[in-house]
């Protein structure tokens, strides 16, 4: 009991990861070579091609490629293992446990799409695979090798909202990337491309403020019908992108409604979500919780500083654009990363460096993407930022 309490001070280090990828979003690798020729266009031009697509059906095979240049993670989930809280932790099934697996490494998915109502995602992995299949007001987790179930159902009676239950579409990852459109951001068409088969434009997005992690985003349009195909986001530290993903192969016609029907194998042990189980007890949700998945919630900020200890201040926003940190202070001096359980001390001593400045003392600990810095005095700074963004923040004591 007393390890477990003690590896849970330093879930904040270990979870910078988690905070990457969410970042990043879950997406779509690899375009066929072949640039088609295709009549020129401006970037707004593409952009409002993109705004007008309104692609509600697909089907198709997609690869993703991530590396957020963290250590191997090995070995650190048995390390986490005992926090799970056994029996009483998430089943295997679950999309939060399973969907990790996409943060890290190659990996081939099959997807298909029949409007709001409709998706399923299927994670292949040699002979197993793994299912995310949303029809309506259900939705279904489902893992082959185990022949666990996981079976969420809307708390409000109607359809979950699409962007927070199921992994963004390429078109979704393009609208939120296009969002941060503005003085900070550069947008350009770079050439053509072939992906799927498909006729494609290449938009290029890149920030003009020095100091974020972003080198550029590139997505691949549709030329046809404005649907995003391919997504690149690569890091000012070059080497393989952060996140390659993209169509192998697309239909945009209409899936059979069989796609989106499950009903648990014989045998299977089904775990229901939490909005389920209050349903079932007549017990409120959270705030934050009515909608199926969780959501963060208006107050999380607030929440999570409590969680761990802190003083529940919440979170401060400095900068604007790509450049955005969000400060945390945590209410008390940060653990140190030599008290740590041994099964941490060496991923935390990897990926994390110490630094100083007029703040005093504290660790960065670092991503291709994300980086935080936790101060020895207990206050965190995390953004898609350089470090020396991050340390010139908190030299700002702001």
């Amino acid at each position: 009991m007393a390890q477990t309490r003690k590896a849970s001070r330093f879930i904040v280090p270990v979870a910078v990861a988690g905070v990457a990828a969410a970042t990043i979003g879950l997406v779509p690798a690899l375009a066929a070579s072949g640039d088609p020729d295709l009549p020129e266009i401006t970037a707004q031009q593409l952009i409002e091609k993109i705004a007008a697509s309104d692609t509600q059906t697909l089907s198709g095979t997609f690869k993703i490629s991530t590396d957020l240049g963290l250590p191997a993670l090995d070995g650190l989930a048995s390390g986490l293992g005992g926090l799970g809280g056994g029996d009483g932790g998430s089943a295997s099934a679950d999309p939060t446990e399973k969907l990790t697996a996409l943060f890290s490494g190659s990996h081939t998915l099959r997807i298909a799409a029949d409007g709001p109502e409709r998706q399923r995602l299927t994670l292949l992995d040699g002979s197993d695979e793994y299912s995310l299949i949303h029809n309506g007001d259900d939705v279904w987790g489902y893992d082959s090798k185990s022949n666990e179930a996981f079976h969420e159902k809307g708390a409000s009676g109607g359809a979950p909202e699409k962007d927070e239950k199921f992994p963004g579409t390429p078109k979704q990852l393009a609208d939120e990337v296009l969002k941060a459109a503005g003085d900070t951001t550069s947008i350009t068409v770079d050439g053509t491309a072939k992906v799927a088969g498909r006729d494609a434009y290449q938009l290029v997005i890149k920030p003009k403020q020095s100091g974020s992690t972003v080198e550029s985003v590139k997505i691949a349009v549709d030329a046809g019908n404005g649907t995003p195909l391919k997504f690149t986001l690569s890091s000012v530290e070059g080497g393989k992108p952060v996140v390659d993903a993209g169509f192998t192969k697309v239909d945009f016609g209409k899936p059979a409604a069989s796609e989106f029907t499950f009903e648990a194998p014989k045998g299977a042990k089904v775990t229901e979500g939490a909005a389920e189980k209050a349903k079932e007890s007549g017990e409120d949700l959270p705030e934050g919780f009515e909608g199926g998945f969780p959501g963060l919630g208006k107050d999380f900020g607030k929440d999570f500083g409590k969680d761990f200890g802190g003083s529940g201040e919440g979170m401060n926003v400095i900068g604007e654009g790509w450049t955005t940190i969000a400060r945390l202070d945590m209410g008390g001096p940060a653990p140190k990363t030599d008290e740590a359980p041994k099964e941490f001390q060496g991923f935390l001593d990897s990926f994390g460096d110490k630094v100083t400045g007029k703040f005093g003392s504290g660790t960065v600990f670092k991503t291709k993407l994300v980086n935080a810095l936790m101060t020895d005095d207990g206050k965190v700074y995390v953004g898609a930022v350089t470090k020396d963004a991050l340390v010139a923040a908190a030299n700002s004591g702001k």
